[in-house]
């Protein structure tokens, strides 16, 4: 089992960037390497969606379309931290961001496929 904890959300101007980290802790052993991560997104009246995964070596990332070019996903095994650099954010972007893990071993974009959640990280956008 893994817990996740988001940080680094905050209010931004159209443009502006950011980076939010998800930390990962958990029993012995069970660190972000033993977990393909990802990043998903809700919007207020929305579905959650795929925002971005790493493999488990973090050598393999996926993008969603909407964000492919302006977010980057990365992680730091050692630190057993996720991130997501965000740039050239649009109010679209606007948010909440949940960090989510899955014992899987190859990566995914359906929300059902991921077993462990973060508590979400609020990123408002101002045009």
């Amino acid at each position: 089992q893994v817990q996740l904890v988001e940080s680094g959300g905050g209010l931004v101007q159209a443009g502006d960037s950011l980076r939010l980290s998800c930390a990962a802790s958990g029993r012995t052993g069970s660190t972000s390497s033993s977990y393909v991560m990802g990043w998903f997104r809700q919007a207020p009246g929305k579905e959650r969606e795929f925002v971005a995964a790493i493999s488990r070596s973090g050598g393999t990332t996926s993008y969603a379309d909407s964000v492919k070019g302006r977010f980057t996903i990365s992680k730091d095994n050692a630190k057993n931290t996720m991130y997501l650099q965000m740039n050239s954010l649009k109010p679209e972007d606007a948010a909440v961001y949940y960090c989510a893990g899955s014992s899987r071993f190859s990566l995914s974009r359906r929300s059902v496929e991921y077993d462990y959640w973060g508590q979400g990280t609020q990123v408002a956008v101002s045009s």
